[in-house]
C-alpha cells in the first residue's frame, strides 16, 4: 500500500477539494462544489492509507480520530423511569437538520436491523432450546430504527437524551400500509425490522428498508403450479430461521414485511409504501426529475435477484408511481403492471397481488439477475447511478463490483440505459464485497464492505482480512484507485456513512461485533468495552 506526505494527500483529491475526514470525512463546505467548481479550504493534517487489519479494534488512518455517538443499550431520550434505548446492529444513518441556516443540530435517523439472540435475550441456538414468551418480548424492542435528536456543541457531536424530538420504532409499532386494498386482511402493519439501508426524500423524510423480513416470519411459498403461471391454490410457508423466529409465540402474515417506510421525524409518523415492491430492499435512493416527481432506484439483496426504478406520479408524495425492473444486458426498464405480461392475469389477483410478489413478477418480464445488489448512490458530477453488487459465490464471483447505470440523457425518467461494471471487486483492485456507498462533499466516492463473520479472514476472502472503509477518488490521477481508511473490529462491518454538511463528521456504524462468538463464555469482540464485555453495535463520528 502506498504512503502519501501531506502535500501528495492534498493533489491526490485535486486542488479544489479538501483533506479527508476521518473514515470518511472529507473537506468541508462542498456541497455545491461539483456544480459551481468553488476553491474550497484545505485541511492542514497528514494522512497515508492503512493496511488491512485483524484486531479486534476501530482502526483508523494515521491523523484521524473518533467518538462514541450511541451504542446499543444507551438512552436517546423519555425519562429515566419510561427511556428510549438505542437499538441493536445500527446499519443505516441519515441527518436532517432542524433548520437549513444551522446545520450542527437535528435528526439522525439509524436503522437497526437484526440482533444477536445470545447478547440480547440469552437465547443460546442449541438443538432442544426454545424461546420464552420474554426473550421473544426483548428481541423485538431493540430492532426497527432510533431517531435521535443530535448537536455539535465544542466541535463535537453528541446526542440530547432528554429531547422530546427522540423517538423509536420496534417490531411491535403500528404502521399503515398504503395500498388500494387490504393485504392478507389489514391495511395495518405491526412492526418493522431487517431494516438496511435506506434514503432520504426532497420533503425531508428518512426511507427505511426491510430487507430480510423473512427471518424473522418466514415467506409464502410462491412457486407455480408445475407447466404454468398459476399460483398454488394453497400457498405453503416457508418457515423462519430458528435463530430469529419469533413465531411461536407472535403470528404476523409476512407480506406485512418487505416494504420501504416513510419515516415523518416531524409528525414521528411512519407508512409502508408498497408501491415500491415487496422483496429484500436494500437502499431507496432519490432522485428529482426534471418535471419535479421524484425516482428511487432501489435492489434486492439477494442472490441473483435484480434492481428496480420507482418512478412517483407526482411531485411530493411516493404512495403512488409505478415501478420498473432492470434488464441490464439490453439496457431497458421494463414496467411492472398488470398488462406488461399475457401470464400476469394468470398469475395475480390485481396489481397489489403482484407487487406483493415482485420477484415473481421480475423475472417474468425479463429482470435481470445481480450479484445481491445492495446500495446505491447518484454521482453528483454526472448523474451515473452506482450500485454495489457485493458477490455471488454461486457464480464463482466472491468479490463483487460495482455497477454503473448511465441513463439516455442523464435522464432518470428514461426507459433506457447503458450498463458496466465500473470497479470489478478481487486483488486487483483491493475491492471486496462493496456495500454501502456514500459521496463526500468533495464529489470522492466511500466505500464499505460486508464479507460476512463466516467468510471473513478465510480463502480468496483472507488477504482483506476485518471489513474496512475505502476511499476512491473521481477524478485526477488516482480516479477509481482504492485506498483503505479504516478496518472494522472482529466481525462486524462498518454501515450507514454519512456525512455532515460541512464534510467535518462522518457518522457511521459499527454494527455486529462479535456476531461469530460461540457463546458469553467464548466471544470474538468486546468492542466497544473492555476484556469480557459483551460487544455492542454502535454509532461513531470520525473527526478531522
Amino acid at each position: 500500500m502506498m504512503t502519501y506526505s501531506r502535500r501528495q494527500f492534498l493533489e491526490f483529491f485535486g486542488k479544489s477539494t479538501v483533506a479527508l475526514a476521518g473514515i470518511s470525512s472529507l473537506s468541508p463546505l462542498l456541497s455545491s462544489c461539483l456544480s459551481s467548481q468553488k476553491k474550497m479550504p484545505r485541511i492542514p493534517f497528514s494522512w497515508k492509507p492503512i493496511e488491512p487489519s485483524q484486531l479486534d479494534q476501530l482502526v483508523l488512518a494515521e491523523g484521524l480520530s473518533w467518538n462514541l455517538l450511541a451504542k446499543w443499550g444507551d438512552r436517546i431520550g423519555g425519562s429515566e423511569k419510561s427511556p428510549l434505548i438505542f437499538g441493536t446492529h445500527a446499519d443505516f444513518t441519515s441527518f436532517i437538520p432542524f433548520d437549513e441556516k444551522n446545520q450542527d443540530e437535528g435528526f439522525l435517523w439509524v436503522n437497526h436491523e437484526y440482533l444477536n439472540p445470545l447478547f440480547v435475550s440469552g437465547w443460546e441456538n442449541k438443538k432442544g432450546t426454545k424461546k420464552t414468551k420474554a426473550q421473544v418480548d426483548q428481541e423485538m424492542k431493540v430492532v426497527g430504527g432510533s431517531l435521535l435528536h443530535v448537536q455539535k456543541e465544542f466541535g463535537s457531536w453528541t446526542v440530547v437524551q432528554d429531547s422530546p424530538k427522540a423517538w423509536r420504532l420496534d417490531a411491535n409499532s403500528p404502521i399503515p400500509l398504503i395500498a388500494p386494498r387490504a393485504i392478507d386482511g389489514s391495511k395495518m402493519s405491526y412492526g418493522t425490522m431487517a431494516n438496511c439501508a435506506g434514503g432520504k426524500t426532497p420533503w425531508k423524510t428518512f426511507l427505511t428498508c426491510e430487507e430480510n423480513y423473512d427471518m424473522f416470519w418466514g415467506e409464502w411459498d410462491y412457486t407455480p403450479e408445475a407447466g404454468t403461471q398459476k399460483p398454488l391454490s394453497e400457498p405453503s410457508i416457508k418457515p423462519a430461521e430458528r435463530k430469529y423466529s419469533w413465531t411461536e409465540h407472535v403470528s404476523r402474515p409476512p407480506t406485512h414485511y418487505g416494504w420501504v417506510v416513510e419515516i415523518n421525524p416531524w409528525t414521528r409518523k411512519a407508512k409502508k409504501l408498497t408501491g415500491l415492491g415487496r422483496f429484500a430492499h436494500e437502499a431507496a435512493t432519490c432522485v428529482v426529475a426534471n418535471d419535479g416527481r421524484t425516482v428511487v432506484y432501489t435492489g434486492d439483496d439477494q442472490t441473483d435477484e435484480c434492481l428496480y426504478k420507482f418512478i412517483a406520479d407526482k411531485p411530493g408524495s411516493l404512495e403512488t408511481g409505478t415501478l420498473y425492473v432492470a434488464d441490464t444486458i439490453k439496457g431497458r426498464w421494463l414496467r411492472l403492471t398488470m398488462i406488461d405480461h399475457p401470464d400476469f392475469k394468470w398469475r395475480f389477483k390485481d396489481q397489489t397481488d403482484l407487487l406483493v410478489q415482485t420477484r415473481v413478477a421480475a423475472h417474468m418480464v425479463g429482470g435481470t439477475p445481480l450479484d445481491r445488489p445492495e446500495d446505491i448512490e447518484i454521482n453528483p458530477a454526472n448523474g451515473d447511478v452506482l450500485v454495489a453488487l457485493t458477490n455471488n459465490n454461486r457464480a464463482g464471483r466472491p468479490h463483487g463490483s460495482i455497477l454503473r447505470i448511465q441513463e439516455n440523457n442523464n435522464n432518470p425518467l428514461a426507459m433506457e440505459f447503458k450498463a458496466s461494471t465500473w470497479i470489478a471487486g478481487g486483488p486487483e483492485s483491493g475491492l471486496s464485497c462493496p456495500d454501502n456507498l456514500a459521496f463526500d462533499p468533495a464529489g470522492n466516492l466511500w466505500v464499505t464492505t460486508d464479507r460476512s463473520e463466516k467468510n471473513m479472514n478465510k480463502g480468496e476472502l483472507a488477504p482483506f482480512k476485518n471489513n474496512g472503509l475505502y476511499v476512491i477518488p473521481m477524478s485526477g490521477p488516482d480516479a477509481g484507485q482504492v485506498f483503505q481508511v479504516a478496518s472494522a473490529p472482529m466481525d462486524a462491518e462498518f454501515t450507514g456513512p454519512t456525512f455532515s454538511a460541512d464534510g467535518k463528521t462522518l457518522f457511521l456504524c459499527v454494527q455486529h461485533p462479535g456476531d461469530g462468538s460461540p457463546s458469553l463464555d467464548q466471544l470474538t469482540s468486546n468492542w466497544p468495552g473492555k476484556a469480557g464485555d459483551i460487544p455492542r453495535s454502535a454509532v461513531i463520528t470520525i473527526n478531522l
